[in-house]
């Protein structure tokens, strides 16, 4: 079988090419089935290279004079700057030279970019963007956190297929439950968008719909599929994180008020840091663009080398087990079948 090939926008991040080298050279250690494309300052990324003992024989480099900034409007930063890293990372998607393209970049130009040069596959109406965020059981996938702000019914139940395979193919969750996010868990109440949604996933024999779902249950694990508009999704998955970082401010401030409680810190130290690391966002990997012909991972723009590892160990996971592949399936039987019956 040939070697995977996983491709890194390293220009794109607010933290420089350095972490990123370094990721990649901690993930290199760890696996042997996977080879690494580096997009950015040829020069730089050779010397980073050198620096962080990277094994040459697995790591190409691609020249880039270009580089998509936060500033860029997403559409016309694609096509403008064609010598981006960017770009030139999606590209290897795109001509398969590589199955993977991990960025840290302008979240609109990675989803444009993603669109307009990878492409979606035959089939999707739209890409959702779909991180996992933390629950009192399990991780949860999020889906949309920030590509549709707009979306129709059937574009949610396609959501709720996508999201239904990726849970099982990478996460492992058997039949995962798929609720919509709502304001109240009986069917009359929410919006026209989930009134209307509500009762195709009903309808919907592919996934395991067991209703609506209010935001103060999501923390409980009550689902493992939480679908939405991006508006809604990036709404929360940003509450989220901004509540997430204020309890652990809270928790530190509270252990390092006295004497007393500095002693208590230094007992609980060990395992309050394990307990919490299930809620760090440097072990969930990247958000997946899904739906498109290849992958396209979006990190945080401030990533440092272990998110980077770590998104690197999960395009490894969906490319090894054919997310792309299983979608792609799914969704070209759905038409086919949609054809039948016309």
């Amino acid at each position: 079988m040939e070697k995977m090939k996983i491709t890194i926008d390293t220009l794109g991040g607010d933290n420089g090419s350095e972490p990123m080298v370094l990721g990649v050279s901690e993930a290199l250690r760890a696996y042997d089935d996977f080879d690494i494309v580096l997009v950015g300052k040829e020069k730089e990324l050779n010397s980073l290279i050198e620096k962080y003992n990277c094994d040459k024989e697995r790591i190409s480099v691609i020249n880039s004079t270009e580089v998509i900034t936060c500033h860029d409007a997403p559409v016309d930063a694609i096509r403008r700057k064609k010598d981006s890293s960017l770009v030139l990372a999606l590209n290897t998607v795109k001509d398969g030279t590589s199955q993977c393209c991990i960025s840290a970049g302008n979240s609109g130009a990675i989803l444009a970019g993603g669109q307009f040069i990878v492409g979606r596959a035959k089939g999707v109406r739209r890409t959702p963007l779909a991180p996992l965020i933390p629950t009192k059981k399990n991780d949860a996938l999020l889906i949309d956190c920030g590509a549709n702000v707009d979306a129709k019914p059937d574009v949610l139940v396609q959501f709720a297929k996508m999201g239904s395979i990726y849970m099982e193919s990478i996460v492992g969750v058997k039949n995962p439950r798929v609720a919509i996010i709502n304001i109240g868990a009986e069917d009359e109440k929410g919006n026209a968008l989930v009134k209307e949604t509500i009762p195709l996933l009903r309808e919907c024999k592919d996934i395991n719909f067991i209703g609506s779902i209010e935001a103060r249950d999501i923390p409980e694990g009550k689902a493992d599929v939480l679908v939405c508009e991006a508006f809604t999704g990036n709404c929360l998955l940003k509450f989220f994180e901004g509540v997430g970082s204020m309890f652990l401010g809270e928790i530190k401030s509270t252990l390092m008020t006295n004497f007393k409680t500095k002693i208590g810190a230094l007992l609980i130290k060990k395992t309050m840091k394990q307990r919490f690391q299930r809620f760090a966002a440097n072990d969930k990997g990247g958000a997946p663009l899904l739906g498109l012909k290849g992958l396209v991972v979006k990190i945080h723009g401030n990533s440092k080398n272990t998110e980077v590892k770590t998104a690197i160990f999960q395009c490894r996971n969906f490319i090894k087990n054919d997310v792309s592949g299983k979608i792609v399936a799914a969704f070209e039987d759905g038409e086919k079948a949609k054809k039948a019956e016309e």
